[in-house]
């Protein structure tokens, strides 16, 4: 009998939760206006990314050239460097103002390699099979941080999401969260300095969520990667929360991460790390062991350095103050505009002069060419179809000021 190879053949298998995963917000933005053209004789203003346009400090430049070469042939260890791991903590120490020894920096902090991937791994540390009797949830705010949904479902677990909206004070409306849910909860993404929005929580407000991660035996996991670019008052965080709470582990429940890419114009150093409850950091300590090699040494060398410089951090705080200035100036009074408490993207609500965000979107590209992100590729519509940010676009003022002043003046007269 003859082996006929191309009848036998089979699709290879696949995880059967990549269906549930939503299309990422930039290949759906590329797809919207791929028939778009652009104003033309306009220089383009790419608007979308968070991506820093001012360059970091030249103490990363000369920290990396200063590396001896043997340093990039040795395998870094998966838990970083004493040195590394200590700038950390005295830089949390020093924002924060913990007690001495408050976050053991031996065993509550670990680098990692950007906050993206330990963000989208740690449900596979602290999200079991089942929690209170049923499928165990991940808390979301809308708008979200893609990775955020994208870690819940291939993790098994059910996302629950919490609006951020104008009524709540663009924070999840912890209160709208019912006692079956808290109880099935294994993990709660918080974001604050919120993203999109700017809006920066209150102490209370993190003291409630920490106790109630500690009632329910949760993890709180509070991504603070825009809590250097404040405008008026440095948030409060995490940590602060801890200190406030104590307790025999005052770090019980508690995930912290800080990055390098926005605080020092760094994003492609690929730099941050995590911070929190010690049994927590020794767990994922253990599964990462398995999953990436580390941080190369002499970038943990020169981030070092960086977290134990505030010196160049108030000089991008204060080029993105100036940003946030100038766009205030031209919008103020239109679009829903309000200031952001920290960060450098504007949630401007397009309601009247466009159909929705997408339209806003188009219409700044082909009649601007302003490149901006349309609000409901953040966000999840509800089951009835209604999306909180299909009134929205997003817009990130990450050029120098100059920029922007021509930027919001394009845009303002387009959506007026």
């Amino acid at each position: 009998m003859m082996f006929d190879a191309a009848s036998s053949l089979q699709a290879p298998s696949r995880n059967e939760m990549m269906s549930a995963l939503p299309e990422y917000p930039f290949p759906r933005l590329a797809a919207l206006l791929s028939d778009v053209t652009p104003l033309a004789n306009v220089a383009p203003s790419i608007l979308t990314i968070g991506e820093p346009q001012n360059n970091p400090p030249s103490l990363l430049t000369d920290m990396l050239a200063a590396s001896a070469p043997a340093a990039w042939a040795k395998y870094p260890p998966t838990a970083g460097t004493p040195e590394f791991r200590a700038a950390a903590a005295g830089w949390l120490s020093r924002r924060f103002n913990l007690p001495d020894g408050f976050v053991p920096a031996d065993k509550a902090v670990l680098p990692v390699c950007g906050t993206r991937e330990a963000l989208y791994q740690l449900p596979q540390l602290v999200v079991p099979k089942t929690k209170a009797g049923g499928r165990p949830v991940v808390l979301i705010p809308n708008p979200f941080y893609a990775v955020y949904l994208g870690a819940a479902l291939m993790a098994g677990a059910e996302p629950v999401m919490l609006d951020g909206t104008k009524e709540t004070g663009f924070l999840p409306d912890l209160d709208s969260v019912s006692e079956e849910v808290w109880e099935r909860t294994a993990l709660f993404y918080l974001c604050t300095p919120a993203n999109p929005q700017g809006a920066v929580a209150s102490l209370d407000y993190l003291k409630r969520a920490l106790t109630l991660a500690r009632r329910h035996g949760f993890t709180l996991v509070m991504d603070e990667c825009y809590g250097e670019l404040w405008h008026n008052v440095a948030p409060a965080g995490g940590m602060d929360a801890a200190r406030e709470l104590g307790g025999e582990n005052p770090l019980s429940n508690l995930i912290c991460f800080h990055s390098l890419s926005k605080r020092s114009s760094a994003a492609g150093l690929r730099s941050g790390f995590m911070a929190g409850d010690p049994a927590l950091i020794a767990g994922f300590t253990r599964l990462r062991a398995y999953s990436l090699a580390g941080m190369p040494l002499p970038v943990l060398a020169a981030s070092a350095a960086l977290w134990s410089d505030d010196a160049h951090v108030a000089i991008n705080r204060a080029y993105y103050r100036a940003n946030v200035d100038v766009a205030e100036a031209i919008l103020a009074g239109k679009l829903g505009y309000y200031r952001p408490d920290a960060g450098f993207f504007l949630w401007l609500d397009v309601t009247g002069v466009a159909a929705n965000g997408e339209e806003a979107t188009k219409r700044l590209w082909r009649e601007g060419a302003i490149k901006v992100l349309p609000g409901a590729y953040l966000t999840q519509p509800h089951e009835d179809g209604y999306n909180p940010g299909d009134r929205y676009i997003r817009v990130a003022l990450v050029h120098d000021a100059d920029n922007v002043a021509r930027s919001m003046e394009r845009l303002a007269r387009i959506l007026s």
